[in-house]
């Protein structure tokens, strides 16, 4: 494991780098879907199938990723997985129907899903050798990649095509990688105590057999990430319409409502570490749950845009600290199949939340649906809570 505290030092600066790239990269595709569909002229069902390849990738490939850093380490996985995420995101411009686009968005999903298990699992066992509750800060660093991404992508759609947008990120995302890879490969992996004792044993780093109690706590965090990424997935997908349909909120304001949010969670994870250090995780996460209950109930049901906002800036601070809480215990638990476990069950909420939005909003109304976000995140609370001394025993 790495002996001092510079190499510690130079393995953060790696994988945090490695945050911000898988950040950056996915805003960049994401401010593109709607010239990619004019480009292969989908229908709006036809496209929510294509974007479907993603989610699929994502999640397959999170439940084999767990193996792959068991066996070949988490450094050379991440790199592995930086290296297709660049070269797939400039293939969504070069397809002309939805069937060839769904195909490569399910390679880019793979590679997504790959990454975001590999990264994470190298973050957890630097948080358990370091001591220090530091996972916020590379989910900061992801945060902040995507804000700039999806800046930079507005700025540019207007001058730019698609396939020379993605084709320089691409570009931009391979030199990257290469000086951030070349440093990763370079570092020993971080080896938490509790594992190098089993080496030590003689178990030659054979993976510890869960009990059925630990299985039951990673699930258990792995909830709590998806009822927090639940309510990411719907902001990002429904809070501007909310604005603007029933707020009668401009474009362009509306489209600030998701700004706030993202803006709001990237302070709170910057901080996160801060707070965990001085709250402990249990109450961070009640304290953050608890907040965005507040908050999303307020953007929802408020009666002016500027009261939404507002809401919607205080659910991003309440949410922002327990998705990376809930994967660091998870890894902390089960190592990187922990990690893959939180990771697929808090990806597969960001995805459900999105279409549960558009369900109930149907049934009820927007408003209505939107405050399904305070009622996960009280949920996550409560489970919190409900599980605070077996978390702590475990």
């Amino acid at each position: 494991m790495p002996g001092t505290r510079d190499d510690l030092t130079r393995l953060r600066a790696a994988l945090t780098a490695f945050f911000a790239l898988d950040g950056f990269v996915f805003a960049g595709w994401v401010v593109r879907i709607p010239a990619i569909k004019e480009q292969t002229g989908a229908s709006a069902s036809a496209l929510g199938l294509a974007l479907l390849g993603v989610s699929a990738g994502a999640v397959v490939t999170m439940t084999l990723t767990g193996r792959l850093v068991r066996r070949y380490g988490s450094h050379p996985v991440t790199v592995a997985c930086a290296v297709l995420l660049c070269l797939s995101i400039a293939l969504p411009p070069l397809t002309h129907s939805a069937l060839a686009l769904g195909a490569v968005l399910l390679v880019f999903g793979s590679a997504y899903g790959g990454i975001n298990v590999a990264f994470n699992s190298a973050a957890v066992d630097l948080v358990a050798v370091l001591g220090r509750p530091i996972m916020p800060s590379f989910h900061a660093a992801f945060s902040l990649g995507g804000m700039v991404g999806a800046g930079l992508g507005g700025l540019v759609a207007g001058s730019l095509s698609p396939t020379r947008h993605l084709l320089a990120l691409t570009v931009t995302g391979l030199l990257v990688t290469l000086v951030a890879g070349r440093a990763l490969l370079r570092c020993e992996p971080a080896v938490p105590p509790d594992r190098a004792r089993e080496e030590n044993s003689g178990r030659d780093g054979a993976p510890r057999r869960l009990d059925r109690r630990t299985r039951r706590l990673v699930v258990t965090f792995g909830l709590i990430a998806l009822c927090t990424a639940y309510g990411e997935g719907a902001m990002a997908d429904w809070g501007a319409l909310h604005l603007e349909q029933d707020l009668d909120a401009s474009p362009g304001l509306a489209a600030a409502g998701y700004s706030c949010f993202a803006l709001a969670m990237t302070v709170g994870r910057l901080t996160g570490t801060t707070l965990l250090e001085r709250l402990g995780r249990t109450a961070t996460v009640v304290a953050g749950g608890t907040t965005a209950v507040a908050g999303m109930l307020l953007g929802s049901l408020a009666p002016s845009v500027g009261v939404a906002l507002f809401g919607f800036a205080i659910t991003g601070l309440g949410l922002a600290n327990i998705f990376p809480v809930a994967v660091e215990r998870a890894g902390a638990l089960g190592g990187p199949s922990g990690v893959a476990t939180a990771s697929t069950l808090g990806y597969g909420g960001m995805l459900l939340g999105p279409p549960a939005i558009g369900f109930m909003a149907d049934w009820f109304s927007l408003p209505a649906a939107l405050t399904s976000v305070a009622a996960l995140a009280a949920v996550a609370v409560l489970v919190a809570v409900a599980t605070r001394r077996a978390a702590v025993a475990g």
